[in-house]
């Protein structure tokens, strides 16, 4: 069975807008729910999809972290080629990184990093997630088990410098704090399965913005878009875009 792969998507709702970014191995479903929230209260969002994401995982590792930084500043570039002039962004995990990484190289109103590592696992556990990323989304195409099992292998065998290079955004990206003045909002699922939750303090506390806070969530896990306190994620984004200094 063929996979339907998501595609990026842009909800109008009205002239602040907000750029949404999903996380590795991810895809814009994860930001898909707090994209039409956000838009039935007045915010168009837009979700750019990484090359690589939502296909076959064997074209996934041939691509990384620059090519996707590209496709969060094609994202950023749309927003302001079709007129607004005032942009906030929420990134899930990888995309939480992104959003940090935006806040000292584009002009953004507010940050909203959501479980955003900041200390890189070991490429070790970066490459069993990849793993597991690979196998689900065979099992989705409905291929027999002994099929599954001569691509995992024969994947296994593939480069993945994609890590290495993940884990030296991460690092570069958390030297950069001090250089973020934009008001940002710390989002950590107090569950996280995939990141080392001390991530979230360090953001919060070398973000160089006077409007900071940090939340954590008692009963999520590292998809927290998708998980039990969705709905009250979706507020608390809300609530800190409605504080920020908006001229439209």
């Amino acid at each position: 069975m063929k996979v339907v792969a998501p595609k990026p998507f842009t909800f109008e709702g009205g002239k602040r807008a907000v750029l949404l970014l999903h996380g590795f191995t991810g895809t814009t479903a994860d930001v898909r729910m707090i994209g039409r929230f956000l838009q039935k209260k007045g915010y168009t969002c837009h979700a750019p999809l990484y090359k690589g994401h939502g296909v076959p995982p064997e074209e996934l590792v041939k691509t990384g972290p620059e090519e996707w930084w590209q496709d969060v500043v094609a994202g950023y570039e749309f927003l302001k080629s079709e007129g607004y002039e005032e942009i906030a962004v929420a990134g899930l995990s990888l995309g939480g990184v992104f959003s940090l990484k935006i806040g000292y190289t584009l002009p953004i109103k507010g940050i909203v990093p959501m479980c955003a590592p900041m200390k890189p696992k070991t490429e070790e556990a970066m490459y069993e997630g990849v793993l597991a990323y690979a196998k689900g989304y065979k099992q989705l195409e409905q291929k027999e088990a002994d099929q599954i099992e001569e691509e995992m292998v024969a994947f296994k065998e593939t480069p993945m410098n994609t890590l290495q290079a993940l884990q030296q955004l991460i690092e570069d990206v958390r030297k950069n704090l001090d250089f973020i003045y934009s008001p940002t909002f710390v989002v950590q699922a107090r569950h996280d399965e995939m990141i080392d939750i001390n991530s979230a303090t360090i953001i919060h506390d070398h973000v160089e913005s006077d409007q900071k806070s940090i939340k954590w969530y008692e009963d999520s896990t590292h998809v927290i878009t998708l998980d039990k306190e969705k709905e009250q994620l979706h507020e608390d984004v809300y609530l800190f875009l409605e504080q920020l200094d908006w001229t439209v």
